[in-house]
């Protein structure tokens, strides 16, 4: 059997999906995520941004793109910052855990770009500052996932 690596290319379509939660932090993740598909070769208008309240609406905002079929990956932006209460652990535990389902059920890659994260200044430090851009590393992932699934598929759609 082959080697199949996936290329940051064009994947068709892509959504990227941002929490207005913590919004000084998630447009930063989202301009990341915008030069991750332009490095791909990406048109803007190739390029659908969908605005949700918070972190735990990714996944039903990722499942309605899924199920679209017309976006060749997603992309899901948001920063779950720890406070003093419980409600660090839902959030984060539940935004991964539906966009992970989301993804293994329909087969589409979900770039995970939801920080989570102890402090402001480490949310910071993670949109655009001294630890790069989860943004942007969270498209370039699901780009090159993409791209590495539509190669096996083409490979098993030969047999």
């Amino acid at each position: 059997m082959p080697d199949f690596s996936g290329r940051l290319r064009a994947c068709g379509r892509a959504a990227i999906l941002v929490s207005r939660y913590n919004e000084l932090i998630t447009t930063k993740l989202l301009e990341g995520a915008l030069l991750g598909c332009r490095e791909a070769g990406m048109e803007r208008d190739m390029v659908d941004v969908v605005w949700l309240p918070g972190a735990f609406e990714l996944p039903a905002a990722a499942a309605v793109a899924a199920e679209s079929r017309i976006y060749g990956c997603i992309v899901a932006l948001g920063a779950v910052i720890r406070g003093d209460t419980p409600h660090f652990e839902y959030v984060a535990g539940e935004a991964a855990r539906g966009l992970q389902e989301v993804s293994v059920r329909h087969g589409i890659p979900v770039g995970f770009g939801v920080l989570t994260v102890e402090t402001l200044q480490q949310a910071v430090d993670r949109a655009g500052g001294s630890a790069g851009n989860k943004g942007y590393e969270a498209a370039v992932a699901a780009l090159q996932t993409a791209d590495a699934l539509s190669q096996l598929r083409a490979y098993h759609a030969q047999d």
